[in-house]
């Protein structure tokens, strides 16, 4: 099951066709050597996903790599972020989802009916599409995982320290900490909140479409802090930003949406997942040809 081709998706599901000419945008500047095959830090196998009758998700089948970045590409219905939210149990949360296959974790089922699903978002975190600070100070905001979860820690002003400056936030909030958090930017705040995640020491960051509500400059912010957290964690990141996703990613899975003939729901698929530099400029598929290039979606 490796991202060289399109057969990251199940057999059958997309359309095995070549394309003819390369891409020219957006322009790739992530050029590391990786290896052919991820490490398989989290691995999706058959995933379909359902709310009631409806199915949401088809037979996504992914590795996500260690110290990577992978982002999660696609038109709007295509179920990325439903995919996203079903690597730390978030969709438990919705009324009527149901997840179908499996979803790995060091080769651990998350699903499974023994494991903690408080534990799973412990070692996988979250940072939402809008910056979500809690109404307390900043300190607080940070200290508040490593106390709701018991967490050890020799000094917790040190390591409250440590997260905002894992975070790039640390220079501009060291003389307020005791200040209310949402005296901060949206860009500050949404730093903040990828501080909060990093408190509890998780293994793999996931980012829902973290720079959607941010100005260009907040943006690059956070973009270069996901280049330079990736060689702490996993992060596995969904953008509609064919930019970013070209800047900051690994490697690049990209999801459609199949209509239901009879009633017009939107089931999404995986159509490819490749190498970044691969998925932007020599597809394999042509739906992916026609998204990136803009033509669809």
């Amino acid at each position: 099951m490796g991202p060289n081709t399109a057969t990251t998706a199940k057999p059958g599901s997309v359309d095995d066709q070549s394309v003819d000419a390369p891409l020219l945008e957006p322009q790739v500047d992530n050029q590391r050597d990786l290896p052919p095959e991820p490490s398989g830090v989290m691995e999706c196998e058959d995933l379909n996903v359902y709310y009631g009758d409806f199915h949401a998700v088809h037979d996504v089948n992914l590795i996500f790599g260690r110290h990577e970045i992978t982002a999660l590409i696609g038109p709007s219905g295509c179920g990325k972020t439903t995919v996203l939210r079903c690597l730390n149990r978030m969709n438990d949360l919705v009324a009527g989802a149901r997840v179908a296959g499996r979803v790995a974790y060091h080769g651990a089922d998350i699903y499974d009916s023994k494991v903690d699903a408080i534990e799973v978002r412990r070692r996988i975190g979250m940072v939402f599409q809008k910056p979500n600070p809690f109404p307390k100070s900043i300190y607080d905001n940070v200290a508040y995982g490593p106390r709701v979860i018991g967490m050890e820690v020799d000094d917790l002003d040190s390591h409250v320290e440590g997260a905002l400056r894992d975070a790039a936030l640390w220079d501009e909030v060291k003389d307020k900490l005791k200040q209310s958090a949402f005296g901060l930017s949206g860009g500050q705040q949404q730093r903040l909140c990828i501080a909060r995640t990093i408190a509890t020491k998780p293994d793999v960051i996931l980012m829902d479409e973290p720079c959607s509500s941010l100005d260009p400059i907040a943006t690059s912010h956070i973009e270069d802090l996901m280049v330079d957290l990736r060689e702490q964690y996993t992060i596995i990141i969904v953008t509609h930003n064919m930019q970013q996703a070209a800047r900051v990613s690994d490697r690049t899975a990209f999801f459609t949406a199949r209509p239901d003939e009879t009633t017009g729901n939107r089931t999404g698929l995986l159509v490819e997942f490749d190498q970044t530099k691969t998925i932007f400029s020599n597809p394999s598929d042509r739906r992916t040809e026609a998204y990136i290039s803009g033509r669809f979606g």
